[in-house]
C-alpha cells in the first residue's frame, strides 16, 4: 500500500546570526494563502539571539508547525546547514523524501517571501513533471538609506534585482535564487540517490543554490523561475558589503564553471560571463569616449552615435518599467547605470582573478 502523504509543503529556513530579521521571514510564512505543513529552522554558527527568537515563533500556537533545530558547529556552510534540515525531515517520515514529503521550500531568512508565494510555485511545479524547482524573482526592499550615497547605492541594486525579476519567467534559468527556491521532493530525492547529498558540502562550495541547479539540470529536471512567485531580500547598504557579497556569488560561480567545464549546461552561464564583460568594457570604453567626443562635437557629426545613444536610453528605461517612473528615469540618465558597471566589472574581474590564484578559506 502506498504511503499516505504526511507533508505537501516543508520549509527549510538555515540562519545564521540572523535576529534582527528572522522573525519577519517566519512571519511571511504563516501569511501564506498556502500554509506550509511544517517549517525548520537551522541555527546555523550562531552567536546571537536568533534562536531564541526562532523558538518564540515556533511556540506561537497561531503558527505552522516549527521546529528549530541548532547546529553549533558547522564547518559546511549553508550547505551543511540545509543537508542538516533535510536529514532531520527524512528522518522524521521514514527515510525517503518521496514517501512522505511533495515539495520543500528553501529561502533565506533575511527574506520576505510573497503572501501568495507557496501557492503559485506549487501550480507551476504541477504544470509540469518534469519541472524539478521553481525559483523566486527576487525584489530587493526599498526605503532602507540614511544619506544620497546610501540612496544611489541601494537604489541600483533595486533596480538590478527588478530588471533581473522581470525576466525571471522562462525556463532554464541560470541559478535558482537562495533567497527563496520551491523543490519537487522527487528532484531532491534523485540528487540523494546521486550523490547522497543534495547541497554539495564543500568549504570551497560558495554558491550552494547554483551548483545544485547545475546538479538538478545534469541529472534531467527542468529548473524555472516565475515572476510572480516574488521574494523581497536585504539589500546591501555599504559599497564594501556589496562587493563582498558579489565576489563571493561571482567567484563560487566561476570556481563551479571551472570544476564542470564547458558542457550544455554550462555554456550559457560561460558565454553570458565573457559578453558581459566585453559589453561593460565596450561601455566603459568606446562608448564613454564616443560620448565625451560628441558632448564637445555636437550630437550632429555623429549620426550613427546620435541612433545608439537613443537606444542607451530607450532600452535600458523599458527594462526597468515595472518598477515604475523614477527607476526608468535613472536608467534613462545613464550615468548612474555606468558608474554602477564600473563597480560590478571590477567585481566580477576580481573575482574571476581570485578563482585562479587564491584557496577559499574553511568557514570556522
Amino acid at each position: 500500500m502506498k504511503r499516505t502523504t504526511l507533508y505537501d509543503t516543508v520549509i527549510l529556513v538555515p540562519a545564521r546570526n540572523e535576529e534582527v530579521g528572522v522573525l519577519t521571514s517566519l512571519d511571511s510564512l504563516a501569511k501564506q494563502t498556502r500554509r506550509p505543513d511544517l517549517i525548520v529552522v537551522v541555527v546555523n554558527n550562531s552567536t546571537d539571539r536568533t534562536e531564541e527568537f526562532a523558538r518564540r515563533f515556533a511556540d506561537d500556537e497561531s503558527t505552522p508547525a516549527t521546529v528549530v533545530l541548532n547546529l553549533p558547529d558547522n564547518p559546511h556552510k549553508k550547505a551543511g546547514a540545509l543537508n542538516y534540515g533535510l536529514n532531520w525531515v527524512r528522518e522524521a517520515v521514514g527515510g525517503r523524501l518521496t514517501d512522505s514529503v511533495r515539495h520543500v521550500l528553501v529561502m533565506d531568512a533575511d527574506t520576505e517571501l510573497h503572501p501568495q508565494f507557496v501557492e503559485r510555485a506549487r501550480n507551476v511545479i504541477a504544470s509540469d513533471p518534469d519541472i524539478g524547482g521553481v525559483s523566486a524573482a527576487c525584489l530587493g526592499r526599498t526605503g532602507l538609506w540614511r544619506n544620497p550615497w546610501q540612496r544611489y547605492l541601494l537604489g541600483m541594486q533595486i533596480i538590478e534585482y527588478g530588471r533581473a525579476a522581470n525576466a525571471r519567467y522562462r525556463r532554464d534559468v541560470h541559478t535558482m535564487s537562495g533567497a527563496g527556491s520551491f523543490y519537487r521532493s522527487e528532484a531532491l530525492q534523485s540528487l540523494l540517490d546521486w550523490r547522497g547529498q543534495v547541497f554539495w558540502e564543500d568549504h570551497r562550495n560558495l554558491v550552494e543554490d547554483y551548483e545544485t541547479t547545475l546538479a538538478l539540470k545534469e541529472s534531467g529536471w527542468k529548473v524555472t523561475a516565475n515572476q510572480l512567485c516574488i521574494a523581497y531580500t536585504d539589500l546591501m547598504p555599504t559599497l564594501r558589503e556589496l562587493i563582498q557579497q558579489r565576489e563571493r556569488w561571482s567567484r563560487g560561480t566561476v570556481d563551479a564553471l571551472r570544476g564542470r567545464g564547458w558542457t550544455k549546461f554550462t555554456w550559457h552561464s560561460i558565454t553570458t560571463m565573457i559578453l558581459g564583460l566585453l559589453g561593460a568594457f565596450y561601455i566603459m570604453g568606446w562608448g564613454s569616449t564616443q560620448l565625451w567626443r560628441a558632448t564637445q562635437q555636437g550630437f550632429a557629426t555623429h549620426p550613427v552615435f546620435f541612433v545608439l545613444f537613443a537606444f542607451w536610453i530607450v532600452y535600458p528605461a523599458l527594462r526597468v518599467r515595472n518598477l515604475g517612473w523614477k527607476a526608468m528615469l535613472v536608467e534613462a540618465l545613464l550615468i548612474p547605470e555606468l558608474v554602477f558597471t564600473v563597480v560590478r566589472t571590477y567585481w566580477l574581474l576580481s573575482s574571476i582573478v581570485k578563482s585562479y590564484l587564491t584557496r577559499v578559506s574553511a568557514w570556522k
